[in-house]
């Protein structure tokens, strides 16, 4: 480990590999802010621009926006109680009371102060769990892995909002048989690409994501009418108020913390799970463990009641590394699209990653920590003037989106195609997001089908044809008995 952290350091402290960590927690934190733009989108207008890097470097750009867009969230949840990602929604039930009685700078110093705590804690946890599940993985086999994405699929449907589980999975199934155009891998056999050359190597992930997030945010945006910046042009830089923390709100936080990362961390690991799920968790486990007349103030400003989610959605984003890093399964949405980024700079996540790359796996790990001291000094003088970042009218909001979405696709391929199937993607997920059908299920499903495919290939090729390798070994026996286990708990 001590090795481990030596290379990770060395390659983190770069002067290239520092200036993204700035960039990419600046970015975040500015994109996170803005209503509506999570960090799905603004990794998925970050991804043409690692492109050209080294993979480490690139991917350390994009765990800066990441937890930066995580951090920029909750500004925007306190000042006109519209969550820029929906980890910060349960930041803005105690967070918007508290602006309101005047303390607003007080608010984002909590939510600066539990972000940075939460998000170092469970970097530590990272840096103990990860080495130690990276070997426990190499026991893994092909149908162990099948299993694996399958529950990973089945996990961020059951994970949906409330009522949506069938939406979700039919999203699953879309974004698996958006995955299967193309030449077959094994065959190059055409599969589904209607005759032209411009499939033959199937649809790119980053124009799936720029079309479903980006471009389909904006469209959506122009549908709805949503003017978030009207309520933000409202805030002076004087209605903020003092950023100083007393000693009783001191003593509360230092207890809500510990809890909340420790919870923040476990949720983070489990597929699908997320910020958003660990945040609420983390808020009613905290109201259940203060005094009465503590509980009485739930709702109206309290300072547990914002410190517990904002530590748990960061601890969170740094725990959905974990099943990343260690067996190449996503743990939420946005580390299904930096999996597809890893996959589209030829490096394999999972057991393997630690030994073949190690300078990526504890690059990313020792950036965290580097990220967080970043984010803290360059959130807490800048409060005031990143507030007023809110109020960026929408004309100009949706023109950048849709100019950098289209030059972003047309830079990597010079394809006029790509932009019209761009344009064609992100009007039909427009809709569906019209009818509440989620995204990230899609993505993940069409990050996961070729592996998926691939491994359920070589587990018939192992077992003559037979399917009979879904139970021939105890692990992949309690994968898919949890997987039933989900699917059947849903239905009932």
């Amino acid at each position: 480990m001590i090795e481990g952290i030596i290379i990770g350091l060395k390659t983190a402290l770069s002067f290239q590999n520092l200036m993204m960590v700035m960039i990419g927690c600046f970015a975040g934190t500015i994109i996170g802010m803005l209503p509506g733009l999570g960090p799905m989108t603004a990794i998925a207008l970050m991804i043409p621009i690692t492109y050209g890097f080294d993979p480490a470097t690139g991917l350390i750009l994009m765990a800066g926006v990441y937890y930066g867009a995580v951090f920029g969230g909750s500004t925007s949840s306190i000042l006109i109680n519209a969550p820029g990602v929906p980890g910060t929604v349960a930041t803005s039930f105690d967070g918007y009371p508290m602006a309101q009685q005047g303390k607003a700078g007080k608010a984002l110093a909590i939510a600066a102060y539990s972000s940075f705590a939460g998000g170092t804690i469970s970097a530590i946890f990272l840096l103990i769990a990860a080495p130690s599940l990276s070997k426990v993985s190499l026991s893994f086999r092909s149908p162990d892995y099948f299993g694996l994405m399958i529950l990973g699929l089945t996990a961020v449907a059951a994970f949906s909002s409330k009522g949506n589980f069938l939406k979700a999975m039919m999203m699953c199934v879309l974004g698996l048989m958006l995955a299967s155009v193309g030449q077959d891998t094994l065959s190059d056999i055409p599969r589904f690409t209607f005759n032209t050359m411009n499939l033959s190597d199937g649809i790119s992930f980053v124009l799936v994501v720029m079309a479903t997030f980006a471009m389909s945010e904006a469209l959506t945006i122009i549908i709805k009418g949503n003017d978030p910046s009207k309520a933000a042009k409202q805030i002076s830089l004087t209605d903020l108020g003092s950023i100083k923390v007393n000693k009783e709100e001191t003593k509360q936080m230092a207890a809500t913390i510990p809890r909340s990362s420790v919870l923040g961390f476990i949720i983070g690991v489990l597929p699908g799970a997320g910020a958003t799920i660990a945040s609420f968790l983390a808020y009613g486990m905290e109201r259940n463990f203060v005094k009465n007349e503590e509980r009485e103030k739930f709702g109206k400003g309290s300072v547990q009641g914002l410190s517990a989610p904002e530590t748990a959605n960061n601890a969170a984003c740094s725990g959905s590394f974990v099943p990343l890093l260690t067996l190449g399964i996503p743990g939420s949405g946005t580390t299904a699209v930096m999996l597809g980024a890893l996959l589209g700079f030829g490096i394999q996540p999972g057991p393997r990653l630690y030994e073949t790359n190690p300078e990526i796996f504890w690059s990313v790990i020792m950036s965290m920590y580097i990220g967080m001291v970043v984010l803290l000094i360059l959130n807490l003088p800048l409060i005031p003037y990143i507030a007023r970042i809110l109020a960026v009218p929408r004309t100009f909001l949706i023109p950048m989106i849709l100019f950098f979405s289209v030059t972003g696709i047309y830079l990597m391929s010079f394809n006029n195609f790509d932009i019209f199937l761009m344009i064609g993607i992100a009007v039909v997920a427009t809709i569906l997001r019209l009818y509440d059908f989620p995204m990230p299920p899609l993505i993940l499903a069409f990050v996961l089908g070729g592996l998926m495919e691939e491994n359920l290939r070589r587990s018939l090729l192992i077992s003559d044809g037979s399917w009979s390798f879904l139970w021939d070994r105890p692990l992949t026996v309690v994968i898919m008995l949890t997987i039933i286990l989900i699917v059947s708990w849903q239905i009932f």
